[in-house]
């Protein structure tokens, strides 16, 4: 199967999953709406694999000039006109992310949630602005309930999202893994949030 093959059936994928959902049912990821205090009072944010855009609303919310990129175009249109009936200022883009997608970008704020592509750490880094924020949350190996995906090609290693973002200077971090009240917490996934120095 050719590169170009292989995007359009991830995107019809997506597309399929997202013509049945309700976009008010999407919530931010915790890792942003819990730490959502500190974001700049301006500036210009992505939301990398935006979805249905729930981190990029919240973005926007708070003021920030938001770029929301996935490659579901299904996903895109939605959020975009949702975006334009709230006066929210989002501007949706269907594209399959690669490197050459930051060519030219600057942020202050990066938003990723439940994705993961390990080629794309040093554009992420390098697409932030000095004092830029990357808020990071997904999921890991280490799994109390059957969530997300079983390729460990998307899934965390124990600590990993501290070994690829080194570069950043560490802001929070939070993984509870399986020790403790396994009920309780946040479970399957890990939070980052590190600033570009």
């Amino acid at each position: 199967m050719t590169g170009s093959n292989v995007i359009k059936e991830i995107s019809a994928k997506w597309d399929a999953l997202y013509r049945q959902a309700n976009i008010s049912e999407y919530r931010p990821a915790e890792v942003l709406s819990e730490n959502a205090f500190l974001l700049p009072q301006k500036g210009a944010a992505l939301d990398l694999a935006c979805g249905l855009g729930a981190n990029a609303r919240l973005l926007a919310a708070a003021g920030l000039a938001v770029f929301a990129w996935d490659i579901s175009a299904v996903a895109v249109e939605k959020l975009q006109h949702v975006a334009d009936k709230q006066g929210l200022a989002i501007q949706a883009r269907q594209c399959a992310v690669d490197k050459n997608a930051f060519s030219g970008c600057r942020f202050d704020v990066i938003v990723i949630s439940r994705f993961l592509d390990r080629s794309l750490c040093d554009a992420i880094i390098g697409a932030l602005n000095p004092g830029g924020l990357l808020f990071y949350q997904t999921y890991t190996r280490e799994k109390v309930v059957e969530r997300g995906p079983s390729n460990p090609d998307f899934l965390l290693a124990e600590g990993e999202l501290l070994e690829l973002f080194a570069e950043l200077e560490l802001i929070y971090y939070r993984e509870n893994g399986s020790i403790g009240g396994i009920s309780l917490g946040l479970r399957n996934e890990a939070q980052f949030i590190g600033r570009k120095r």
